[in-house]
């Protein structure tokens, strides 16, 4: 099986019609590795976890991760994984369907009844793909990728902020929901579950709880890590402080439910938390159980529901036959990174320069471990250069699926890394990174190039209490337009060697350039068969 860990209500079966329409683009596997055995896979993915917030990255870390350390005890810990984008939303689309989220044209993220989806209804994801080879899927937890709302006449909202939300007919249905893009089960929220301007719960293609009034912030935690929840609409008995409580409730019935009744099926869990992005508001079990204020018992809370997924897995006897892969979306939050670092001497981005919305690694070099017994070996380590793109080309490999070219255009296959069969080869050649404003960057080997001026996300000429001037480092090369760092030689891309390197800049850009222009960056792959559905239903 396989896990992938990402920080429950009724469940809904449904056959989403779109899946059935989705399917042209993948293509079956040559005779006889269609009947190989597939395993569970889930994936837990943590919102604004910095690399330096877990303990095994993080030597110096002030917050208890036992469980998280645990995981890369037991398996492979990936030094150098990049989340696909320095921010949620787009992240989110990527990790779904291999495919980097700039080629959208999308700017910003969703904050309410924003939408359409931004996924594609003919566009495979990693739910289509493995339910055409028999899985059951399933999505707890945040989706954010966009969802259309109607108000009483019919008519497609689409727009983000209060009024939008307060136009909102929750008679009808959603049409583009998780269980319309791989799904067979979704309960969760629309976009950041204690931030954004709906805050209520979605189950299927439907808020049964509909919201009934402003949120009262008077009663909620106040402290420097509590600025980040608008004043929304929200729906009797929504607890912004035990959401996650709510999305580890229903994925440990997932998993009991599933061990019971369909025991011989493979299934695909994906956990999308609301830790630790703010405002940090963990639930009352963990206030005050780490010396690292509420940020760090935030980050504790985190940590315990990774625990009680595994220890679920090992109750329902799957842990020895599951992927477990936990990751995060992108980097560390401006506030809680200033404040934690004030306040606690802890670093979230730590060792390296940048936050998130930054291009610049803190922004989107991320925590990655994946645990698989029998597979990956235990206490194992990674080099390899991979980005979440990558989950749905490995994910095809393991489940015996085969991508056509045109699906996961962005996505590479680390299956050999996951079982030490690289011979240290690189498995990327090229690794592409955006930001919210859609600045870009590309990676090969050592050598990285921002296609930009400055950090391409935060301003680092802002002051007072939230600003990150203090941060702000003396430009090498002040009349560059791009910058060009190697890596492996200054991790903290303190020199930007634009002028130096005047034929490296030439090729990456002239390499990014043509990535745009071809709408992927992965190579072409060689198919064999005829097309089938990606859904399978």
């Amino acid at each position: 099986m396989l896990l992938f860990t990402t920080l429950c209500g009724g469940l809904i079966l449904r056959t989403p019609p779109a899946c059935l329409i989705t399917v042209a683009l993948l293509v079956p596997m040559a005779a006889g590795q269609d009947d190989a055995p597939r395993p569970n896979v889930v994936l837990i993915l943590a919102d604004d976890l910095g690399y330096g917030d877990v303990g095994c990255y993080n030597p110096e870390t002030k917050v208890p991760t036992p469980n998280i350390d645990r995981l890369a005890g037991e398996g492979m810990l990936f030094s150098d994984a990049h989340s696909p984008s320095t921010v949620c939303t787009p992240t989110r689309y990527s990790i779904l369907t291999g495919r980097m989220a700039f080629r959208t044209g999308m700017r910003g993220v969703f904050t309410g009844a924003g939408g359409p989806c931004m996924i594609e209804e003919t566009r495979p994801t990693i739910g289509t793909m493995l339910q055409g080879k028999g899985y059951t899927t399933a999505l707890f937890g945040k989706w954010h990728v966009g969802m259309t709302f109607f108000d009483k006449e019919g008519k497609a909202i689409l727009k983000n902020g209060l009024e939008a939300v307060q136009r909102i007919d929750y008679s009808r249905p959603i049409p583009d929901a998780p269980i319309h893009r791989g799904f067979d089960q979704f309960f969760g929220t629309v976009c950041c579950p204690t931030t954004d301007w709906l805050y209520a719960f979605v189950d299927g293609d439907r808020i049964p709880v509909p919201p009934t009034g402003i949120i009262d912030r008077e009663p909620l935690p106040n402290h420097p890590y509590s600025r980040d929840n608008r004043p929304g609409m929200i729906a009797p008995g929504y607890d912004l402080e035990e959401v996650d409580l709510v999305f580890l409730e229903k994925s440990l019935a997932f998993l009991e439910s599933h061990s019971s009744k369909s025991p011989d099926k493979p299934f695909f869990l994906f956990h999308s938390t609301q830790a630790v992005h703010l405002p940090s508001f963990a639930a009352n079990a963990f206030k005050g159980k780490t010396q690292a204020g509420p940020h760090g018992d935030f980050i504790f809370e985190l940590d315990h529901v990774v625990g009680e997924l595994m220890r679920a897995l090992h109750k329902h006897g799957l842990a020895d036959n599951t992927l477990v892969i936990f990751t995060s979306d992108n980097g560390p939050e401006v506030p809680t990174v200033i404040s934690m670092r004030n306040d606690h001497g802890h670093d979230g981005a730590r060792p390296w320069r940048g936050v998130k919305r930054d291009n610049w690694e803190g922004g989107h070099r991320v925590p990655f471990i994946a645990r698989w017994p029998g597979k990956v070996s235990p206490g194992s380590r990674s080099e390899q250069t991979i980005c979440l793109t990558d989950l749905m080309a490995t994910l095809a490999t393991l489940a015996g699926a085969e991508l056509s070219n045109d699906a996961a255009e962005d996505s590479y296959d680390f299956l050999s890394a996951l079982l030490q069969t690289d011979g240290g080869n690189a498995l990327r050649k090229y690794t592409l990174h955006q930001t919210i404003s859609l600045a870009l960057a590309i990676r090969r080997g050592p050598w990285k190039y921002l296609d930009h001026k400055g950090s391409g996300g935060n301003d680092y000429s802002r002051g007072g209490r939230w600003g990150m001037k203090p941060y702000a480092l003396t430009e090498k090369a002040p009349g560059a337009p791009g910058q060009l760092y190697r890596l492996d030689k200054d991790p903290g891309e303190t020199t930007n060697l634009y002028f130096e390197h005047p034929a490296i800049v030439k090729d990456l850009k002239a390499k990014l350039e043509e990535f745009k222009a071809s709408g992927r960056s992965a190579p072409m792959r060689q198919t064999t068969g005829s097309s089938t559905p990606a859904s399978g239903k």
